[in-house]
């Protein structure tokens, strides 16, 4: 991982192969953001061929320059905010995004120094967040050809690097983007070597030695349970589903929060089979379970006092011999019975087990976060989550915390009468109902397995929709490749941190 040191020396003294600089909107024309530290004759200079060559400060616009003078770095990337005013802690996302867009364009490069724009620990934060989760490749399977490392190094500039609050911002950073950085490795590694026993492995093997215990429930453990979802969409597969439970219990923690992550490892739509071209990208399915990982891993490095449980749901939906068939009928670990319609509607059945067993232990807050549905991109887009919740204070309180650390979301309501269309003649119920507002509709079928608290009322409950913004297929933006994104590790980080 590329490694973040701070300092507090002036932009123009430190010797970096690259000096990376950000810049926002005038009445006058584009500057660049306060706090850098430059000398009068660098900032007239960067200014004037900005103007020269008509830089807009636009979001995602990196520009290089060489030869500035007072400048150690014999290159200097200027990179567009799209702010229109001097950068404020409210503009975290801004900042982060503009210095992951030059950091992404440096691949190759052994040291890059970073100014981060105002005295503010937030910006700092973000800076340091946008610089590392720029830096990031996934090389794993190169073996031919010209593969470019992240950049090796990033200095940190900012004239608060002592202060307390700048280091403590910096370390987090560096935290997340690591965490961040696992979860995105997961959801790139290909199908035939990521399945429901090398996930638990990863994970087992990610986490030995830290504060979280790991426990995997093999297919024997999860009949004798009675996990109907999981080893229903399981077993067309010769590679057999898991439960991954993960606990991080501090000492007297001052709430618990239980999440539960879709890990469909490959999603061929079983017997219901997707097109071709529908599968390109199904290794994907599991980045709800990767992201879920990751937070609890992000959690217990920074010490957080909130116990924290986390079930992965793992399985792989094939069209095996033995493959679950429309019409048949499941029993969940709850106790109710399911009429399968559509085996493409998979990761629905293994969640319902994974929120069966979270709400066993009657947290302060149930969180679900999967690659669910297609209408939700539908609804939404590829870069926005959709939230849909029991209560709605409590699904607010979710979307402002994802808004607070960059990851954007938009909620959906419960709508109680799309529920009927799920009513069966032989069961409890359908896992699926008519085709408009499938998102909610399958938000509806998981609010069937959230059990109730110690007060008889349903446990809070909190369903994300990651279908679009989990994987980029269209071209890298920001800090944020093509490819996995590891989308849903920071909100859960921080939904965490706001029960601390």
């Amino acid at each position: 991982m590329t490694t973040l040191t701070l300092t507090d020396r002036a932009a123009g003294e430190v010797k970096a192969d690259v000096l990376v600089l950000l810049s926002v909107k005038t009445d006058d024309g584009v500057r660049l953001a306060p706090a850098h530290g430059l000398p009068q004759e660098s900032v007239d200079h960067v200014g004037a061929t900005l103007a020269a060559i008509g830089a807009k400060a636009g979001a995602d616009e990196a520009i290089k320059l060489t030869g500035v003078p007072g400048v150690e770095a014999p290159i200097v990337v200027v990179a567009g905010t799209g702010l229109d005013h001097e950068p404020t802690p409210d503009d975290h996302e801004a900042v982060r995004r503009a210095v992951g867009s030059a950091t992404r364009g440096l691949a190759d490069t052994a040291h890059a120094a970073v100014a981060a724009p105002g005295t503010d620990a937030a910006l700092v934060g973000a800076s340091a967040e946008g610089a590392l989760f720029g830096a990031y490749a996934f090389t794993t399977y190169r073996r031919t050809g010209s593969t470019k490392a992240p950049v090796a190094e990033v200095t940190l500039l900012s004239a608060t690097a002592g202060e307390q609050a700048t280091r403590d911002a910096a370390a987090r950073a560096e935290v997340v983007a690591d965490s961040q950085a696992w979860a995105r490795d997961l959801v790139n590694t290909p199908p035939n070597d990521l399945y429901p026993d090398s996930f638990a492995e990863a994970v087992r093997k990610r986490l030995q030695g830290t504060k979280v215990k790991v426990d995997v429930m093999d297919e024997k453990a999860l009949a004798k349970a009675g996990c109907g979802g999981l080893i229903g969409v399981g077993r067309g597969s010769s590679r057999l589903p898991r439960l991954v439970t993960l606990t991080y219990k501090p000492a007297k923690a001052s709430a618990h929060v239980a999440v539960v992550g879709k890990g469909i490892t490959f999603d061929s739509g079983g017997l219901c089979i997707k097109p071709a071209t529908g599968m390109v990208t199904m290794k994907c399915d599991m980045a709800g379970a990767a992201a879920a990982a990751a937070a609890v891993d992000a959690v217990a490095r920074l010490g957080l006092p909130v116990a924290v449980t986390v079930y992965l749901c793992l399985a792989e939906n094939m069209t095996g011999a033995d493959a679950q068939r429309p019409g048949d009928v499941v029993t969940m670990r709850n106790g109710k019975s399911v009429e399968i319609i559509n085996t493409d509607a998979e990761g629905r059945l293994v969640m319902a087990d994974g929120l069966s067993f979270a709400s066993e232990q009657q947290p302060d807050l149930v969180v679900d976060i999967a690659t669910l549905t297609g209408a939700a991109v539908m609804a939404f887009g590829g870069r926005v989550a959709a939230v849909i919740g029991n209560d709605d204070a409590t699904r607010d309180r979710v979307i402002d915390v994802a808004g607070r650390v960059g990851e954007d979301s938009w909620s959906l309501p419960l709508r109680e009468e799309l529920r009927k269309a799920m009513d069966s003649d032989v069961a409890d119920l359908k896992h699926t109902g008519q085709k408009e507002g499938g998102a909610i509709t399958a938000a509806l079928f998981l609010r069937e397995f959230v059990g109730n608290g110690k007060d008889g009322k349903q446990l809070p409950w909190v369903h994300v929709d990651i279908a679009g913004p989990a994987f980029n297929e269209s071209g890298p933006h920001g800090y944020t490749p093509k490819g996995a994104t590891g989308f849903g590790v920071r909100t859960l980080v921080g939904l965490v941190e706001d029960h601390g």
